[in-house]
């Protein structure tokens, strides 16, 4: 065989139908779109109309929600974090953040944090500073000789919201108790 004899199989490719050709073509006149009505003339979109019944996505109840306050984070695991460093992708020496991972390629980005996961093992002596850390790779990363650093939590002062206007008139009340 040939290059010049290289062919698609018969039937592998259709060749799209001529419409309004002729009256011999069998698709001439309206183009096999019948007589007038909406769906002979162009820029038809009935797409999920049943014909005036009730259409299934209004039939079936609505589920579910999104929280448009849910935090996009980016996942890193100990066992590629050994592998990379095993690759050179990564020094162990120096200290390993969010840009330091997304330089690697191993985070295509930092989104709204990234955490670190015990699955895999590790044996190098890492620094890593991340958002997040599950307890369980902050214990293996410990174990092998590193650390993990964390950013400090952030606390809300106090007298902002219900709750804390709750605490206080219970802290006021268990102080006018504690009077009497």
């Amino acid at each position: 065989m040939k290059l010049n004899e290289l062919r698609d199989n018969s039937g592998a490719r259709k060749e799209r139908k001529r419409v309004g050709r002729g009256i011999a073509s069998g698709t001439g006149k309206t183009s096999g779109s019948g007589q007038k009505g909406q769906r002979s003339r162009s820029g038809v979109s009935l797409v999920g109309f049943e014909g005036g019944q009730m259409p299934l996505y209004r039939r079936l109840p609505k589920r579910g929600f999104t929280n448009p306050f849910r935090k996009e984070i980016s996942v890193v695991n100990l066992g590629d974090l050994q592998k990379a460093v095993d690759d050179k992708k990564l020094d162990g020496k120096k200290t390993i953040n969010e840009a330091v991972l997304i330089e690697a390629g191993m985070v295509r980005s930092a989104k709204d944090g990234v955490k670190l996961l015990a699955k895999g093992e590790i044996k190098a002596k890492l620094t890593i500073e991340v958002s997040l850390a599950s307890k369980a790779a902050i214990a293996a990363v410990e174990k092998a000789g590193g650390s993990v650093v964390l950013p400090e939590p952030v606390v809300k002062p106090d007298g902002k919201g219900h709750k804390h206007e709750r605490e206080k008139a219970a802290k006021e009340a268990a102080a006018d108790k504690a009077k009497k």
